[in-house]
């Protein structure tokens, strides 16, 4: 057996052929750096007290940093804008480091030292303070100091320039519309400053070239205008000579060539009519006589109050002769007397109706005259009007281009007056997210324990390794220790017999300790708690907005007809004035929509309700400014009217009598009545249904349902339910992703806060936000300040 402990044997033949190896081992390196250890912690104290005092004398940075959002959707405030605007995701992107670009461009920089005087400041160049001194001293011995010339002035703006593009670093967010300028000085305030003037210059800026580029379209479409209102008079005036050369002579919607033969066609059919009713008349009067029935019975005879005179006398001389022929001879002179009173009445009676036939023939000669009159007429016309059929040809032509000139003098125009409106508009849609601030701590030098903890590594390291090769140098290489055996490995036969008992004593264990392991395994396999996971406020303190009468507009909607569409800035309600997007109110309610969309949970379409503890036109006048400011931030908005009791919402936009052309969308909550509406302002109304609460609210869920699975709106807004709450509108609360209360002012805010949350009962979580209505009139306002005093 093999004793470790045993010397080596230096007489064996061996020994001579080994020679000292060159090198350290672990150990060795060990001892070495232990028995230097207090030299090395002097070097290393030495280090971290040098790197201290280098970072003390280091001029100290100061970062300040401003957020702004720069969207490449501008404002759409007029119909047409001047320049196109990217749609794509790629294009959107270039937009944006565009515009980043054009932070740092010269004419930013350059308006941002006017206005810091960044040209006397010496950390960028300037010489304030020496050109003070030196003016001062020759002050006193009456000199005056010599004037910058332009050149000068002009080298120092661009030395101004130069170091404060090294003082700026722009930085844009991946994957998103967020740019981070950053500002470094060695004044922490002045950092803050020239962030901020930074980012005012790039709006002005914006705003400026918008202007210039409006101006500039302006100047060009009103140097054009009178050369196309010449041209329009021009062909006008060719127009109406034509007209009058070849008689085109009419009202608005036809000639009157084309009146009079269209008449006269009307008079000949009207003739020849009454030529074969003459005729008619004529014929039925000859027929009658000859017959050998009575003459008289046709309708004209029948109609005369001379016949019916004639006939009447005639009835009675017959009747007086039937009378007097039973009592009388036939030879009595009254017997003949009478006989021969018959037969004059009935000679009279025939020549009445003689005279009846004759009216009738001159009737019909009349008719057929009068026939034949108006054919020649109607020919007459009838060739002027093919002579009038060709000379239109060339009419038509002179009308065509009367009517392209005009039409392009009219958009010339209106884009003329347009362009000049919008020099004063701002439609971009960049805004200031973040504010610099005066930064608390410097950017550079780093802390001064970095530097210790730095300096204190190196020193270190750099006294190990000195005293490494020193010892290198000066000792060549260490020889292994008198004491211990050959560094080659030694065989590890003799400690075979341990293993041979370890299976013998490890077995019981892992045996014994296994049913230990299967109990801890539970335990060390639960993962770590989830942020959603973290004990939370059951209510969260919601966030608070005031809409107040400088937010909106008053507009009337009676008067204020859009005439393409519904319009909801135009139904007579106090709505949002158009291009503040940086108001207090707006920002608050982008908030509460964040939050909404956060507690939503991932849905692609948060649903949010607005509630009210009184009346009901000002919680459905802050719902549709709540829509309003969405849709303005470009989300797709759906806003529904639960209110199923008073509906205001749905009696602005489909008022009765309305004349305005709206589109109808698919989405619906049973009913033709209650269909979706597309107004201008990019936001779907779906009105409230006429039937019970229960049904109208089962309608509303099963909309909000086909919208999602749709696809084609990014919120919902709910205007109600109106308080107090029943079962089925406590369903569409529990179907709400959040809820919003709207309390008016002139009334106790706390008993409107308390009635709310009582009548929402579990559904008071859900709410995020606090809309004080502070649209009333002065004089509960003025009641409402002597309560507050």
């Amino acid at each position: 057996m093999l004793d470790y402990n045993q010397p080596i044997d230096r007489a064996r033949p061996e020994a001579p052929q080994q020679r000292p190896q060159a090198g350290f081992n672990v150990l060795e390196l060990v001892n070495l750096l232990w028995r230097r250890k207090i030299a090395i912690a002097v070097a290393a104290l030495l280090g971290a007290t040098l790197a201290v005092t280098v970072g003390k004398s280091l001029t100290p940075r100061y970062t300040a940093t401003a957020q702004l959002y720069v969207d490449p959707r501008e404002l759409q405030l007029v119909d047409r804008e001047l320049t196109p605007r990217a749609q794509d995701v790629s294009g959107m992107s270039m937009v944006v480091e565009s515009q980043a670009r054009l932070i740092t461009s010269n004419s930013v920089l350059l308006q941002v030292i006017q206005q810091a005087d960044l040209d006397k400041d010496p950390e960028f160049g300037g010489g304030a303070d020496g050109k003070g001194v030196m003016s001062s001293l020759l002050g006193l011995i009456g000199l005056q100091p010599h004037a910058p010339s332009a050149t000068e002035k002009k080298e120092v703006q661009l030395a101004a320039l130069e170091a404060l593009n090294r003082h700026i670093t722009i930085r844009k967010t991946e994957k998103s519309f967020i740019v981070d300028i950053e500002v470094w000085s060695t004044d922490p305030a002045k950092a803050a400053m020239l962030a901020n003037t930074l980012t005012s210059a790039y709006l002005a800026e914006s705003r400026n070239s918008q202007a210039s580029a409006a101006r500039r379209a302006t100047n060009d479409l009103s140097g054009r205008l009178k050369e196309l209102r010449e041209r329009l008079r021009s062909a006008e005036t060719v127009l109406a000579t034509y007209k009058a050369q070849n008689n085109f002579v009419g009202t608005q919607d036809a000639l009157i060539s084309d009146q009079q033969l269209s008449a006269s066609n009307q008079r000949l059919s009207a003739a020849r009519a009454a030529t074969m009713d003459a005729q008619a008349r004529l014929d039925q009067i000859e027929a009658s006589r000859r017959t050998t029935a009575d003459a008289g019975a046709n309708s004209e005879a029948l109609q005369s109050p001379t016949i019916a005179n004639l006939r009447a006398q005639y009835a009675d001389a017959r009747k007086k002769y039937a009378e007097q022929a039973g009592e009388l001879g036939p030879r009595h002179p009254a017997l003949r007397q009478t006989e021969k009173q018959v037969e004059d009445l009935k000679h009279t009676i025939n020549e009445e109706i003689d005279r009846f036939a004759q009216s009738a023939k001159n009737d019909l000669t009349r008719a057929r005259d009068f026939e034949a009159s108006l054919s020649r007429a109607l020919e007459a016309q009838k060739r002027q009007s093919v002579q009038l059929s060709q000379a239109a040809v060339r009419l038509r032509e002179l009308e065509r281009e009367a009517d392209t000139s005009r039409d392009v003098y009219q958009s010339f125009l209106k884009r003329s007056r347009e362009t000049e409106e919008q020099e004063t508009l701002n439609t971009s849609a960049a805004r200031i997210i973040g504010e610099a601030t005066v930064p608390q701590r410097r950017s550079f030098p780093p802390a001064m324990s970095l530097f210790a903890m730095i300096g204190f590594i190196f020193g270190a390291i750099a006294a190990s390794s000195w005293f490494v090769a020193a010892e290198l140098l000066l000792a060549g290489a260490f020889a292994p220790a008198p004491a211990r055996p050959n560094r080659t490995p030694l065989p590890q036969a003799p400690r075979t017999p341990e293993p041979s008992r370890a299976p013998e004593t490890a077995r019981p264990q892992s045996v014994s300790r296994a049913p230990e392991v299967a109990e801890a395994l539970p335990e060390l396999a639960a993962p770590p708690l989830q942020p959603s996971m973290v004990e939370k406020p059951l209510i969260e303190k919601p966030l608070i907005a005031r809409l107040q009468e400088a937010d909106v507009i008053h507009t009337l909607g009676a008067i204020l007809a859009s005439g393409g569409g519904i319009d909801l800035t135009r139904l007579g309600w106090p709505t949002l004035r158009p291009g503040f997007p940086l108001t207090t109110l707006l920002n608050a309610w982008r908030d509460m929509r964040a939050t909404a969309a956060r507690r939503a949970g991932g849905k692609t379409m948060p649903v949010i309700a607005l509630v009210g503890a009184s009346e009901t036109t000002g919680r459905s006048v802050t719902a549709l400014n709540f829509a309003l400011a969405a849709a303005r931030d470009g989300a797709r908005v759906l806003m529904i009217d639960a209110d199923h009791q008073a509906h205001p919402l749905s009696n602005k936009v489909s008022r009765p009598g309305k004349s305005e052309p709206s589109k109808v969308g698919w989405l619906s909550i049973g009913s033709k009545a209650a269909r979706e509406i597309k107004t201008l302002n990019g936001i779907s109304v779906l009105p409230a249904a006429e039937r019970d609460a229960g049904k109208a609210t089962d309608a509303i869920r099963k909309a909000i349902g086909q919208a999602r699975s749709a696809g084609g709106y990014d919120l919902v807004i709910l205007d109600g339910p109106a308080a107090p709450l029943t079962a089925a509108s406590r369903k569409l609360l529990d179907d709400a992703d959040a809820l919003v209360a709207v309390l008016p002012t002139s009334l106790d805010i706390n008993d409107g806060l308390e009635e709310i949350l009582s009548t929402l009962g579990r559904a008071e979580r859900k709410l995020v936000g606090v809309v004080l209505d502070e649209l009333t009139p002065m004089a509960q306002a003025r009641q409402r300040g002597r309560q507050y005093a």
